[in-house]
């Protein structure tokens, strides 16, 4: 019979054997460290600036820029395969554009966050478009100036812009906020103060059979009052398929000229443009007001004296009357009233002598034709092309000079 305390000896031998074999690695070493198969310990910041451009495509690339501080270049991300990008977190600096987009990768589909780009606080341009799983841009909150443009586009599930609170001053070039379906404001922007090329808020665009399509826009968007702190645009004014946003009165500290249009289009709870009161002088551009349904009226524009290329309003259905454009004396190509049921008069474009090539009036249930006859009898020249039809039909007396 076998003695226990014997059989209890083996069965310790054995089972201290076992666990020393467990801890052999594949290698056939003893591995003192269950980790070392992954830790490569923290990356070393201390290769300087790469020089160039880079482009991430595929989640390997990341690797190569680990250790740089800084890239003299644009900085491109488009990767299907990458879930983060903790190998980038020693950059500080992006000579050229930062570009975060989605095109060509199925929209970046790993990427839910920045967070591994919280070392960057400048960026030549920052465009940040068609990321479909980004939900945040709180990793961007170290960014303090931005040298080029600024454009947030297509990003679908983007409900603020609360990451970027920490640019403050100029934007370089134009500022767009296109296509963010569940965005809601723009508060993340109130520490900008000048916009140097075009503003543009929503963007609405042709489809393939000519119609407008509702994609560029951010339909949920209920406020401007994260721009209040803009004092000046360099480019023009864009604000197209906002489909709730009210008014523009988050515009109100923008004052001077236009270099470039005005287009307010598709935005179908918009009551009133006060907010585009302190726009004086000229616009270098068009003038183009289509599909406001509830607009009543276009005060906002008292400070405008010229435009440059057309003056359009189209389809807007509730606007009473357009003494706004009073201060207008000259328009460069078209003037355009057309489908506004509302109006009654044309006393808005009394200081008006000049109008470059065309005159459109039409469409517009309940004004008189001789209030159009009026206007081309206060013309300097009248245009070539003249098109005058479907309004209120009377009879004039006695009969403008000018009248078709």
């Amino acid at each position: 019979m076998i003695d226990i305390k014997y059989l209890l000896l083996i069965l310790a031998l054995v089972f201290a054997g076992c666990s020393h074999v467990s801890s052999i690695g594949d290698s056939g070493t003893t591995d003192t460290d269950s980790d070392s198969d992954t830790d490569t310990g923290p990356i070393e910041c201390n290769l300087g600036e790469y020089s160039g451009d880079f482009e991430i495509i595929n989640y390997s690339d990341v690797a190569t820029l680990a250790g740089y501080t800084s890239i003299s270049g644009n900085l491109t991300i488009e990767c299907p395969s990458c879930t983060e990008l903790s190998e980038l977190i020693c950059l500080t600096s992006v000579g050229g554009g930062l570009v975060i987009d989605g095109y060509y990768s199925g929209g970046n589909p790993g990427l839910t966050n920045l967070d591994d780009l919280s070392g960057i606080t400048s960026v030549g341009g920052l465009y940040i478009s068609r990321n479909n799983a980004l939900t945040s841009l709180d990793g961007l909150s170290g960014i303090t100036s931005v040298g080029g443009g600024l454009s947030i586009g297509d990003n679908r599930f983007l409900t603020n812009l609360d990451g970027l609170s920490g640019i403050t001053g100029s934007i370089g070039g134009g500022l767009s906020i296109d296509g963010n379906d569940a965005l809601t404001n723009l508060d993340g922007l109130s520490g900008i103060t000048s916009v140097g090329g075009n503003l543009t808020i929503g963007f609405c665009f042709s489809g393939s059979s000519g119609e407008m399509s509702p994609d560029g826009g951010n339909p949920v968007l209920a406020n401007l009052d994260g721009l209040s702190g803009i004092t000046s645009v360099g480019g023009g004014l864009w604000i197209e398929c906002n489909y709730a946003l009210t008014n523009l009165d988050g515009l109100s500290n923008i004052t001077g000229s236009l270099d470039g249009d005005m287009s307010i289009w598709y935005n179908f709870a918009l009551t009133n443009i006060d907010g585009l009161s302190g726009i004086t002088g000229s616009v270098v551009g068009r003038l183009e007001f289509y599909f406001n349904e509830v607009l009543e009226n276009i005060d906002g524009l008292s400070g405008i004296t010229s435009v440059a290329g057309s003056l359009r309003m189209d389809d807007n259905y509730a606007l009473t009357d357009i003494d706004g454009l009073s201060e207008i004396t000259s328009v460069g190509w078209a003037l355009e009233i057309s489908s506004s049921p509302a109006i009654t008069n044309l006393d808005g474009l009394g200081g008006i002598t000049s109008v470059g090539k065309e005159i459109w009036i039409r469409h517009n249930d309940n004004l008189f034709d001789c209030e159009t006859c009026d206007l081309l009898d206060q013309l300097d020249y009248v245009p070539n092309t003249i098109n005058i039809h479907d309004n209120r039909n009377d009879t004039c007396t006695p009969v403008p000079a000018n009248c078709p």
